[in-house]
């Protein structure tokens, strides 16, 4: 291999035209469309690291949004049992103060009902002392016949009550 200037030197400048022709016409376009897919790649990635945080903020507020939720749903539970309890407590007082005015009605009742039975008692005990008074005086017997007389009005006297 010999070395021959005049080729070298044609070689070089065929090299800088081929060169700047390239640069021209295929390099400028190959190296802009690199570029606006290495912008195009750059925006995606901020765009999906944007998502992933907008996702994760959701993901934390609707964390939020349930505990809430819970701890309100805890609240209505607890409120409805101390309500129930109260409203509980309040028909027992109400059934046992009705229980109460029914026994003493019921007691009043008995009270005035065995005066009543009293005072008839009484009346008719009354009545048949002066029955048993008139038939003595209207009949003048012996104390023997009085004794019996009287058994006979008291046991008559008792099978009516």
């Amino acid at each position: 291999m010999n070395f021959v200037p005049s080729s070298f030197f044609i070689t070089l400048i065929a090299f800088g035209i081929l060169y700047l022709l390239l640069k021209k016409y295929a390099f400028g376009p190959l190296f802009g469309m690199m570029e606006q897919r290495r912008t195009h790649i750059t925006e995606q990635i901020l765009q999906a690291e944007q998502s992933r945080k907008a996702a994760e903020q959701l993901i934390a507020e609707q964390k939020e949004a349930i505990h809430n939720a819970r701890n309100e749903a805890k609240e209505i539970i607890e409120q409805a049992r101390v309500t129930s309890s109260k409203q509980a407590d309040e028909l027992i007082g109400q059934a046992k103060a009705e229980a109460s005015r029914i026994k003493e009605e019921a007691l009043r009742d008995i009270e005035n009902e065995k005066n009543k039975a009293v005072a008839a008692l009484r009346s008719q005990v009354s009545a048949m002392s002066v029955l048993i008074a008139s038939k003595i005086i209207e009949k003048q017997v012996d104390e023997k016949s009085q004794e019996q007389l009287i058994e006979h009005y008291l046991k008559e006297v008792g099978g009516k009550l």
